[in-house]
């Protein structure tokens, strides 16, 4: 499976009474393809997949496979604290029609590298799912190593890794070591041109929520080879991904969907709400991601 393009990683509508707002999130959707993005990928760590029951995610899994069409690319989020759960949260979502699944390791667990093994082998050979890896260490305190992705690499399911770890010598190791094995995915948001200029053909970007027509438009520029004006765009993007970083990441997307005149509501506790200067300071570095043509 050859991943391309951007992919929105997806941030989840609330309504006042913090229930799952689906005709915002039809808007929302409407929105982003309007933009130009490749695909969907819900109910990851944007999608504040770890404060939703279950049953609100298959909601939510369910709601953006009917919206998909055809052409669109399905990768689900089916992270869960154990082995058993992701097996059983990565069967509903086959079952459904996704075609691939994000999976970070599972959180709290802090695994060793042949754990880490273990547990991807595992997943796959229970379900027959391709897997897109993702790895946060600065979220789950441990990274998905070159001794793990030595080990998996021949694995066929595992079809990529979106790299999050902001440390671009990463991305320039994975491109190189794993040359047509696993797929490099731009997972830092703020260096994705350099990601690109290392082979990443796929974006899965958090961002992308409140500022797809400028993402796309920088991905559409690279892939036609138009690398100055990819980097360009990159410069116009960069203070405002750069504010994103600094912290209260999806309270900063959601916000920033509001601004885009898609409000999706507010985050769950237990993230709090931003500051009236968070709010100030996003808003300005947005100003020309707003406006954009």
């Amino acid at each position: 499976m050859k991943l391309s393009g951007v992919l929105p990683a997806l941030v989840t509508p609330f309504d006042a009474a913090g229930q799952i707002d689906f005709a915002a999130f039809g808007a929302h959707l409407a929105a982003l393809r309007a933009a130009g993005v490749a695909g969907w990928v819900p109910c990851g760590s944007s999608g504040e997949y770890n404060l939703m029951t279950d049953a609100e995610r298959d909601s939510v899994l369910r709601f953006v496979k009917d919206f998909a069409l055809p052409s669109e690319t399905l990768i689900a989020g089916t992270n869960a604290p154990s082995t058993a759960g992701v097996i059983a949260n990565t069967l509903r979502a086959r079952d459904m029609g996704y075609h691939a699944v994000l999976l970070a390791v599972p959180f709290y667990t802090k695994p060793s590298q042949a754990e880490i093994v273990n547990h991807f082998n595992a997943v796959t050979s229970a379900t027959g799912m391709d897997i897109v890896l993702y790895s946060y260490p600065g979220k789950d305190g441990v990274e998905i190593g070159y001794e793990a992705l030595d080990a998996l690499a021949d694995n066929p399911h595992i079809i990529g890794i979106k790299e999050s770890s902001g440390v671009l010598q990463r991305a320039i190791g994975i491109s190189t070591r794993y040359a047509e094995r696993i797929q490099l995915v731009s997972g830092s948001d703020d260096i994705a041109w350099d990601f690109m200029q290392w082979g990443a053909d796929s974006w899965i970007c958090g961002p992308a929520n409140c500022m797809a027509k400028p993402v796309c438009d920088m991905d559409a520029a690279f892939r036609a080879g138009n690398h100055a004006r990819a980097k360009e765009i990159m410069q116009a993007l960069w203070p405002a991904m750069n504010v994103l970083e600094s912290g209260k990441f999806v309270q900063k997307l959601k916000y920033g969907c509001e601004l885009q005149g898609t409000p999706v509501g507010e985050c769950r506790l237990p993230f709090g709400p931003l500051t009236d200067a968070e709010k100030a300071e996003f808003a300005a570095a947005m100003q020309g991601i707003i406006t954009w043509k």
